[in-house]
């Protein structure tokens, strides 16, 4: 496996940066601490320009070739936000902050990240311009928008974007990834449904929200699986669904809260125009009052087709065309680097994190035996799509 020897002789002190941050999560875009340790080893690194405050608390560095014979300017992300979970791995560099913990490995994917950043700083063996975005509020803050909102695609002249992510499951030393739709679009809708509340004993007397919510529950059910091509893919979860608190009460009001998944547009906007029909409809008929909130939030996360094959020829020069696979099955989770992707071309690849807990897991630990492997992919990224004009 062609890992770069200097990348591997400073493989225990990325680890290092690493058990650090993860010792130390912060959430959404409370992440001053994180920042501002990333700030410190970027100048340490000797990159050219560093920047913070972008999206409220992300930071940029912008590194420089050795030459200005290409004006092309690549970025490269990585999120560094953590979750709110009680951390149960065991590890001594374990979460120190009770009900926080790095349990999306964005504590691994930013010690990468500096870790190609030093590198590239060290040896500039490309030409052009790269940028490092490290961004807060991955996990359901929309960091990324936040970060193009501030300039950050424009400011600094990205002409494309690529990202990075650990993947439980898939064997180390190996990545994965597709041309077009990889993620899918993260929907939220909320749903207050308002009876007549009343004595249980009595219930001609109320519109029970509980019978109105347990047919609408059923019914949304069969969205998908009635009206979405069955070729096609889509999820809806109804995840809380919260009434009454006594025995003898039938309750005013039922909240019912969930999810959408899906990966095509219009299956989107299917899925959202049903839902508000079968909510509308079903109140009507019982007389109950609706107030349906839908959310649309992240998009769906889609890979340029010609980024792809760049990204799938550095992963190929690193650990071999045998070990990438480069038709991933599309995932129903989600993920804000969307936003950049729809800014401008680019891909994010899956980087393989072995035999772990899944993702969002008490125990999942990102494994440091793949940080050579993540830093060598950043670098030949570079390297390979700013060539040294010699």
């Amino acid at each position: 496996m062609p890992i770069i020897n200097r990348i591997a002789e400073f493989h225990d002190e990325i680890t290092e940066w690493r058990h650090d941050i993860h010792a130390h999560p912060e959430l959404l875009y409370e992440v001053q601490r994180t920042a501002g340790v990333i700030e410190e080893k970027l100048r340490e690194f000797g990159v050219d320009e560093v920047f913070s405050g972008i999206g409220k608390t992300g930071v940029v560095g912008v590194i420089y070739g050795r030459s200005d014979a290409s004006d092309k300017v690549i970025g490269l992300r990585a999120d560094m936000d953590a979750l709110p979970i009680e951390e149960k791995s065991g590890k001594p560099y374990g979460s120190k902050y009770p009900g926080l913990m790095h349990a999306c490995g964005h504590d691994g994917h930013t010690a990468m990240l500096l870790g190609a950043a030093k590198y590239l700083a060290e040896t500039r063996n490309f030409d052009g311009k790269v940028v490092v975005i490290f961004q807060p509020a991955e996990e359901g803050g929309a960091g990324a928008k936040a970060m193009i909102d501030d300039g950050l695609m424009t400011r600094w002249g990205i002409d494309e974007v690529y990202g990075m992510h650990n993947a439980p499951g898939l064997d180390v030393g190996k990545f994965a990834i597709r041309a077009g739709p990889l993620m899918a679009a993260t929907d939220e809708f909320n749903l207050i449904i308002e009876g007549r509340g009343g004595h249980a004993a009595r219930p001609h007397e109320a519109v029970d929200p509980i019978l109105v919510g347990t047919q609408i529950y059923q019914a949304l059910q069969s969205i998908v699986a009635r009206n979405v091509d069955p070729l096609e893919s889509a999820v809806l979860s109804v995840a809380a669904f919260n009434a009454g608190e006594a025995f003898n009460i039938i309750p005013q009001k039922v909240l019912m809260r969930g999810t959408v998944r899906t990966i095509k547009p219009e299956i989107r906007d299917l899925v959202e125009e049903r839902m508000t029909a079968v909510v509308k409809n079903i109140a009507s008929i019982h007389g109950a009052k609706i107030d349906l909130d839908y959310d649309r939030g992240y998009p769906m996360t889609v890979n340029d087709e010609e980024k792809t094959l760049v990204a799938a020829n550095v992963a190929s020069s690193i650990v071999g065309e045998v070990n990438v696979d480069t038709d991933r099955p599309p995932s129903m989770g989600g993920e804000d680097f969307s936003f950049m992707l729809e800014e401008r071309p680019g891909a994010i690849i899956f980087i393989g994190n072995g035999d772990t807990a899944k993702l969002h897991n008490e125990e999942y630990d990102f494994n440091d035996e793949i940080i050579p492997i993540g830093c060598s992919y950043w670098v030949k990224l570079v390297e390979m799509n700013l060539p040294v004009d010699e």
